[in-house]
């Protein structure tokens, strides 16, 4: 309950002048955006070549965001997490989970993860609407949920697409105590992540970066899960066309060929880009084919590009989630 007060606090702080009368009331609370660029980077002279992940460089392409905005995008995301607990938990029991490799104390672990997730959708639901604002709804969802292994891999899926979220979205955040409750949830995720990391005998810890990612980033890698939004909970947010592979791609090791469906689409790719622990790296694309470069660990990203950057100008088609095998 403190932190909903908090944060209602903290909005209603920027939303109303009564609040603190020496600050005028901005229109919109601006928000620091990557400027758009069109123009494509150098290219290496190496065969891959890397470059700083996150905003800077995805560009939002969305318009002047608010705060709120933002936070209406983490609701979003939040609200699909926290659905996708629930009906996981509806569908199978504690047996079905033990039967799948966890412990009874994984279990409830993973219980309460969900039970956070819940907890995030209320707190900034209540601090959304203390701004005056209209919280956006939970949606209609479709989850892989056959099994309790799909859960597992499709839970370790949006709990990195979430602490990616977070991430890409700090720069562009202006009011500072908004930043920091945000960064509140964020720290929380990353548990969540490891939690599930370890209970599926994977390296806790297999970075020391994360990989921020844009809204748009984001939307594309959870627009796979919802089936549709009620009327004012629709993000104005196109997703980027999908990466077709043969025999998927969604764990990946070095030196390993990645080959399109269709070595004609997308039209015009020449590079397979691959964002990890902050930075893209780049390997060209030959024949319909790419070779995964060296030194990815943990959670990849990978997206097929016109050119060596992760510009929305440049990107074909994208983004998909990928591991890099790595045993506990």
């Amino acid at each position: 309950m403190q932190q909903i007060l908090k944060v209602a606090l903290i909005l209603a702080s920027v939303a109303s002048v009564s609040a603190h009368p020496r600050f005028s009331r901005p229109e919109k609370i601006a928000v620091r955006q990557a400027a758009s660029s069109s123009a494509s980077a150098p290219a290496a002279s190496s065969t891959s070549s890397t470059q700083s992940a996150g905003p800077s460089s995805g560009n939002v392409g969305q318009g002047n965001l608010t705060d709120i905005d933002i936070l209406q995008f983490a609701l979003t995301l939040e609200h699909l997490e926290a659905t996708f607990y629930s009906q996981g938990f509806a569908k199978f029991q504690q047996s079905d989970f033990e039967a799948a490799g966890l412990t009874a104390t994984q279990v409830t672990e993973l219980m309460t993860v969900g039970g956070t997730e819940s907890t995030h959708v209320t707190q900034l639901t209540a601090a959304i609407s203390a701004s005056g604002a209209t919280p956006v709804q939970q949606c209609t969802y479709n989850f892989p949920l056959d099994t309790v292994t799909d859960m597992i891999t499709t839970a370790r899926v949006l709990e990195a697409v979430g602490i990616a979220a977070y991430l890409g979205a700090a720069p562009q955040v202006k009011t500072a105590p908004v930043l920091a409750a945000a960064a509140e949830i964020v720290t929380v995720e990353a548990r969540h992540q490891t939690f599930i990391r370890t209970a599926t005998n994977a390296i806790a810890v297999p970075n020391a970066f994360d990989s921020p990612l844009s809204p748009r980033a984001v939307f594309t890698l959870a627009a796979p899960f919802i089936t549709s939004c009620p009327s004012g909970s629709n993000l104005a947010i196109q997703p980027f066309p999908a990466i077709a592979l043969q025999g998927g791609g969604v764990g990946i090791s070095a030196g390993q060929s990645l080959v399109l469906a269709n070595p004609g689409q997308p039209a015009g790719a020449q590079f397979c880009g691959f964002i990890n622990q902050g930075q893209a790296t780049f390997a060209p694309i030959s024949s319909g084919s790419c070779q995964v470069p060296p030194n990815l660990s943990g959670e990849v990203f990978m997206v097929v590009t016109s050119s060596e950057t992760i510009a929305d100008t440049a990107i074909l088609a994208g983004y998909v989630y990928s591991t890099v095998s790595q045993a506990a």
